[in-house]
């Protein structure tokens, strides 16, 4: 026997005592709903037909049935990945569930998204695909979102969900099946027709397609199957234990000029990160001049925008007083030093570019500010 043989076995009996143990490490009788692992056969059983997006799995087709096995006992198994996989659900699904019925899609296409980035906003590919739909960015553009250096469409769960479903009609429209169009989605369609063409089949189920098109579709299925059915895969929650939808309302917000999240978010009575996380597809410290729908928690609404042009008009007299003139000689470092900041609150101060040289005369904005304290 190998010693990653032995190494594998191990970890499974340490894992499994670890579900099975008590507080004090002493090994009990669980209950199902204690945590207890179902047998790892009895988790890919299926009784009568199977279906994903509408359309029936041949899983009478042995190569067909060990593909869909392996996803699933590997989903099952990732017991942290998966129960994030649930307790992010009721966060996202419920919106993604009403944008694909109000366009009479299969309610399956949720569980792309899981597939594709874990219902994480952030997530992004070595090929440049983000967001919780992975879009890559030409794609992304294609569809109407904004893709630059000042905002990333592809972060927002609204915005992202609309773009990829109109792909994914517009694929469903082009190739006449809902697996397909989910296969054209992870690989390109130009590359699926060509496969479909070379090998004379409109199946997925008998293209040889690449392995990790292959394996895309079961991992939709896997996450159906233990979204749809946790208890069956030992995962036993409570209404307590999932994560809340966020609550936001949108803001109308006019910038004749950059203007500082931190503003916007002392005008709804909030902090910095929260209005990046309910607008991820902000990108940096300011809002960019224009007219833009801004998320706000509920409760700085009222008022909001008396508060926001007072902070606004203050912010602007400040700014006058903080102008610092580059002279003859001056480097950012220097300049940090002399005003007693860090050097990358400059960067984010002045919306500096690395790659272009420091000019005298160039006018900086300084704040004079001090770190803030915590209170242990």
């Amino acid at each position: 026997m190998t010693i990653t043989r032995l190494l594998s076995i191990l970890i499974r009996t340490v894992l499994t005592i670890a579900v099975l143990s008590g507080p004090a490490g002493l090994a009990v009788a669980a209950s199902p709903a204690e945590g207890f692992l179902p047998a790892l056969n009895d988790l890919v059983k299926v009784d009568g037909v199977l279906t994903l997006l509408g359309e029936k799995v041949l899983l009478e087709v042995p190569q067909v049935r060990e593909r869909f096995e392996k996803e699933l006992l590997l989903a099952a198994w990732d017991r942290p990945q998966a129960l994030l996989w649930l307790k992010r659900s009721t966060r996202f699904m419920p919106f993604v569930e009403a944008q694909l019925n109000g366009r009479r899609m299969p309610a399956d296409f949720r569980f792309l998204a899981v597939a594709e980035s874990a219902l994480r906003p952030h997530v992004g590919s070595p090929k440049g695909a983000l967001g919780f739909w992975q879009l890559l960015p030409e794609t992304a553009r294609r569809y109407g979102l904004v893709v630059d250096g000042r905002f990333d469409e592809r972060r927002n769960v609204t915005f992202s969900t609309r773009a990829a479903l109109d792909y994914l009609q517009e694929l469903h429209e082009r190739l006449g099946s809902w697996t397909l169009a989910a296969a054209a989605y992870n690989m390109g369609e130009e590359g699926l027709e060509a496969e479909m063409l070379e090998q004379n089949s409109a199946d997925f189920y008998t293209l040889y397609l690449p392995l990790e098109t292959q394996r895309f579709i079961f991992r939709i299925l896997a996450a159906k199957l233990i979204i749809t059915d946790p208890e069956r895969f030992g995962f036993h929650l409570s209404e307590s234990d999932y994560y809340a939808p966020i609550q936001s309302v949108g803001i109308l917000i006019d910038a004749f000029e950059e203007v500082p999240l931190a503003l916007i978010a002392a005008a709804a009575g909030t902090r910095f990160k929260t209005i990046k996380d309910l607008n991820p597809e902000i990108r940096g410290h300011y809002l960019a001049p224009g007219s833009r729908v801004v998320e706000i928690p509920p409760a700085g609404q009222k008022g909001f925008t008396q508060r926001y042009m007072d902070l606004l008009e203050d912010h602007r007299k400040d700014r006058q007083q903080r102008i610092y003139v580059v002279q003859k000689g001056d480097n950012l470092t220097a300049i940090a030093a002399k005003f007693n900041v860090p050097l990358a609150a400059l960067l984010i101060w002045n919306r500096i570019d690395l790659k272009r040289a420091l000019q005298p005369g160039d006018r900086l904005v300084i704040h004079n500010r001090s770190l803030p304290r915590s209170n242990p």
